[in-house]
């Protein structure tokens, strides 16, 4: 019992890296011990039965939750925003070319076949788009769930603010359940490792290693070159102090929490002390801890071309373009779930015909990985809400001829924050 209580006390986080650890102990010590693979093969199971009914309603959620006559003052963030995650989704699929990178997936049937030519493409999509919506939950054809959820999404608009308040509430249970599910996480993963090590010995967990460098290595490229050039292209001003401010102050408390949205209140006072104007930033640091998601976009497009690489498919251009696209529109809103962006990886796999079981396996690949994935991610995703929610800003009053320096902006928060650290101090 005691013992029971203990395991409580830890984070997920912590339980995890035990899970990892026993399973690896578990792999290499008694091999035989076969009967310990099912704790992986009952957590992918519940993942894969309930990420469908989570995306669909998630996106009708979403949808059914805009409200006309919203201010365009907002033009300029949201912009940011989605180009952000774009290019950072870009970013992602050049450097997984760059750097090709296999996964060890032992049940995987290699040599499948991705879309050739543009119009195979187009329609393969748009035939697995319409198909059946019951039938796509059940099948997880995730094409056919993101398009029927937006039609259904758009309908709802328009729907009383009670039926409204029904879809939130089931997309908060479903959320929630797939919450309840993540909580196993540690018992899946000790047999995910178990079955990797038994099968495919210490060797095959090298490969591990390799996909956590290359999504960190190019979230890391896209916080601190990709996202200053941006800012540099839009305020003619050199961009690190304010990356840098962002990172440390936002981004580094966002490491740890693992959650934008439990990061909000810190974006919105250091968004204060940048001087930002109170109306804008209490409507974009909580829009871009759902919107901007570029460290959720480089994770999906970055695993699932891992997959492709692991079948051994030969993936057009064209294709990966529309990866780029799909990964920007589909990350948008997953900041706030755990594992949100793992949960994504087989709606963009069902974009190379790659199977849903084998998808499956690759989500709980990024289960095992999430221990150092998912902080960064979400460091990077909250640092660049506060980022790109201030460039917005700062961009909108110099072309209204009210120049801003953003170096000297930086200067005073961070005079402030010492300050009010000093006074603290003394009240203690």
């Amino acid at each position: 019992m005691k013992l029971w209580q203990q395991i409580q006390r830890l984070s997920l986080i912590q339980q995890i890296v035990c899970g990892i650890i026993i399973g690896a102990i578990l792999g290499t010590l008694v091999p035989s011990w076969s009967f310990i693979t099912i704790l992986g093969d009952l957590f992918i199971g519940a993942l894969k039965a309930i990420a469908p009914l989570l995306v669909f309603f998630l996106i009708i959620d979403s949808l059914a939750k805009h409200k006309k006559g919203t201010k365009t003052h907002m033009k300029t963030v949201i912009v940011l925003y989605f180009l952000a995650t774009f290019i950072a989704a870009l970013t992602a699929v050049v450097a997984s070319y760059l750097f090709k990178v296999s996964l060890v997936l032992p049940e995987a049937v290699k040599n499948q076949t991705a879309p050739d030519n543009l119009q195979e493409i187009l329609s393969g999509i748009l035939t697995n788009a319409v198909a059946n919506p019951i039938s796509a939950i059940s099948e997880g054809n995730y094409l056919a769930l993101l398009l029927w959820g937006c039609v259904l999404g758009l309908g709802f608009r328009h729907a009383s603010e009670g039926t409204k308040k029904v879809l939130s509430d089931i997309s908060e249970v479903i959320s929630k359940a797939i919450q309840g599910v993540i909580l196993f996480a540690p018992l899946g993963i000790v047999g995910l490792v178990f079955s990797t090590i038994s099968e495919i010995g210490l060797s095959g967990m090298a490969a591990y290693l390799k996909i956590i460098l290359l999504v960190v290595g190019t979230m890391l490229f896209v916080a601190f070159v990709v996202y200053p050039l941006m800012v540099f292209l839009l305020l003619r001003q050199n961009p690190f102090p304010l990356t840098f401010y962002t990172m440390k102050e936002s981004g580094i408390p966002a490491f740890f929490t693992r959650s934008s949205a439990v990061n909000i209140p810190i974006n919105m006072e250091l968004a204060e002390k940048l001087g930002l104007d109170r109306q804008s930033y209490s409507i974009s640091i909580p829009l871009g801890a759902t919107a901007n998601s570029g460290g959720a976009a480089i994770t999906i497009s970055v695993m699932t071309l891992a997959a492709a690489h692991t079948l051994d498919m030969q993936i057009p251009i064209t294709l990966a373009f529309l990866l780029c696209l799909l990964s920007a529109i589909s990350a948008t809103g997953v900041s706030g779930i755990a594992g949100g962006s793992l949960l994504l990886i087989p709606l963009a796999c069902s974009l190379f015909n790659i199977p849903n079981d084998t998808a499956m396996q690759v989500v709980g690949v990024g289960f095992i990985i999430g221990v150092i994935q998912d902080s960064v991610e979400t460091a990077v995703n909250s640092a660049s809400d506060l980022l790109f929610a201030a460039t917005a800003e700062f961009y909108d009053l110099n072309k209204a001829g009210k120049p801003v320096d953003v170096n000297k902006r930086v200067k005073i928060a961070q005079a402030t924050q010492l300050s009010d650290t000093n006074f603290s101090l003394d009240n203690d």
